[in-house]
């Protein structure tokens, strides 16, 4: 290749670089809001997210338009084709992280009632988890660690089993009392949307791998969800 495409080449792949780490951020930001919002009954900060997440739609396309358009013109080879590829496939993950702190944010408006103490220390805690996760994963994604990547692939066991306890404590709220059956849902919910959250730190953390060793991930993915057959009755609740 010449010089002048092998530069342009570079600002190609810088750009989608660039465009990944502000998609990065604000999904961060997102996640960040939704979860204050749904503990703090904010629905002001909720609305925003909701509002906001078209923004993280639209960086997805551009990335997505980019990757392809970048595949045309430089035909890319090893590496550089699964640079590209992995972008492509973090975008989605990213997208979907979205949705999931705006559907997270949507649960705060049916939130009447003041949160039980204990239950609330228990969904903020499984939300911060969430938010390192997805930091930990664009840091790595960021410097083409795999070993941090797969710090974040094994450490979404702790976020599972927490949302195993959690599970088990709205269960025992709304056996006690129906009148907490409206409240949990919410909270439950919101709860497995954090858990779906690691999922996709988890994808991330599986196409760094590909990217850095150019084969993938032979280990099976670490899991403690015990719910994990209502899976789809949760996912397939809100709208994306």
């Amino acid at each position: 290749m010449s010089e002048h495409i092998v530069k342009s080449y570079d600002e190609d792949l810088s750009q989608l670089r660039t465009m990944l780490a502000q998609m990065g951020g604000l999904v961060e930001q997102q996640l960040d809001d939704a979860i204050y919002a749904l503990t703090r009954r904010d629905t002001a900060l909720a609305d925003r997210v909701i509002q906001n997440d078209e923004r993280v739609d639209v960086l997805e396309r551009e990335i997505e338009e980019k990757a392809i358009l970048t595949i045309a013109r430089r035909q890319p080879v090893a590496r550089d084709l699964r640079e590209i590829m992995v972008a492509i496939r973090v975008s989605s993950d990213l997208e979907r992280i979205g949705d999931l702190a705006k559907n997270t944010a949507k649960r705060t408006h049916a939130m009447s009632d003041q949160l039980p103490r204990k239950l609330l220390v228990g969904v903020t805690r499984m939300g911060r988890l969430a938010q390192v996760e997805v930091k930990n994963i664009l840091d790595a994604y960021s410097r083409s660690d795999a070993d941090l990547a797969m710090e974040v692939w094994r450490a979404d066991e702790d976020l599972d089993a927490l949302y195993n306890s959690i599970f088990r404590e709205l269960l025992t709220y709304m056996m006690e009392d129906p009148r907490n059956i409206s409240l949990c849902t919410h909270l439950l919910f919101g709860a497995k949307n954090m858990e779906r959250v690691g999922d996709h730190a988890t994808n991330i953390a599986e196409n760094i791998y590909y990217l850095v060793h150019g084969k993938p991930l032979s280990e099976g993915r670490p899991k403690k969800d015990v719910t994990s057959g209502m899976r789809g009755d949760i996912e397939g609740s809100d709208d994306r």
